[in-house]
């Protein structure tokens, strides 16, 4: 798994879905082989990132970097468990940084 820097300031994403607008803040984006994905976390649920995390594909447009990033539903069950088990590795990583950081 490759982990994207992740940005100090907080950055958010709008999803429209068939509820309505659902506002996300966007925890990282990372990469699984040769496909990029980015986790999202619903705002309410930060109290409990691990049980409410949005994983989607991500693709940027290399062409226009202005342009609207794209999230893709990921509708494969064995690429979403490898994407899922990549974030997993994603939030040890940072639990073990924090531990070496105190």
């Amino acid at each position: 798994m490759e982990k994207r820097e992740t940005p100090d300031e907080e950055m958010t994403v709008e999803l429209e879905l068939d509820e309505g607008t659902v506002t996300c803040e966007v925890i990282t984006i990372f990469s699984v082989g040769d496909k990029d994905y980015i986790a999202l976390l619903p705002k309410g649920h930060e109290e409990d990132p691990e049980g409410g995390v949005w994983i989607y594909g991500y693709k940027e447009n290399e062409d226009d970097p202005n342009e609207e990033p794209e999230l893709i539903y990921i509708d494969d069950e064995a690429e979403y468990e490898a994407a899922a088990d990549a974030f997993d590795e994603y939030l040890d990583e940072c639990e073990f940084d924090e531990m070496q950081d105190e």
